[in-house]
């Protein structure tokens, strides 16, 4: 049973949102992992892949957790989209500078999908939203997600209508 040679978490920030890729951790990495949150003030925790490890610690701390798994290598399903898009309006709404955590197996095609969706949400362009968190995250991304990005269509949900279309998180 080969280790993963796992990337570090990566923290991405854009106007008021801010993010944590990583990856998933172990029940024998769970404290360090548990470290790196508070570390970074993540108040949310949303896994994407199937949960391997004992959420109870994490959730001691205050921290939610949230699952919701979808394939590896695949598109978020439309739904997953749409509870990741509201609770990140709640959040940053209620919690201004808090951050959220997200992971997948390694944090580089699911976690990243859902960010990059937040940032097109925002009114960044898909190819600077892939850019901007390759900068951070080598290896993000694989043909079929960047061809889902590249077709979607933001209905701007994290925007102001008043602001100076700014993140809807002031």
């Amino acid at each position: 049973f080969a280790i993963m040679n796992r990337p570090a978490p990566v923290e991405i920030t854009y106007e008021n949102l801010r993010f944590l890729i990583t990856h998933n951790p172990t029940n024998a990495t769970l404290s360090k992992f548990i470290e790196e949150l508070k570390k970074y003030g993540v108040t949310t925790l949303v896994r994407v892949c199937d949960a391997t490890y004992d959420q109870a610690p994490i959730e001691k701390e205050g921290i939610q957790v949230l699952d919701w798994p979808f394939d590896d290598g695949a598109p978020p399903p439309s739904q997953v989209v749409e509870d990741w898009l509201s609770l990140l309006r709640a959040k940053f709404r209620e919690e201004p500078g808090s951050c959220v955590a997200v992971h997948c197996v390694a944090g580089l095609g699911r976690a990243p999908v859902l960010v990059a969706l937040a940032l097109i949400e925002c009114g960044m362009k898909y190819e600077d939203a892939v850019q901007f968190i390759r900068q951070k995250r080598r290896g993000a991304f694989n043909s079929k997600q960047l061809l889902y990005l590249e077709k979607y269509r933001p209905k701007m949900r994290l925007r102001c209508k008043d602001a100076n279309g700014h993140c809807c998180v002031q």
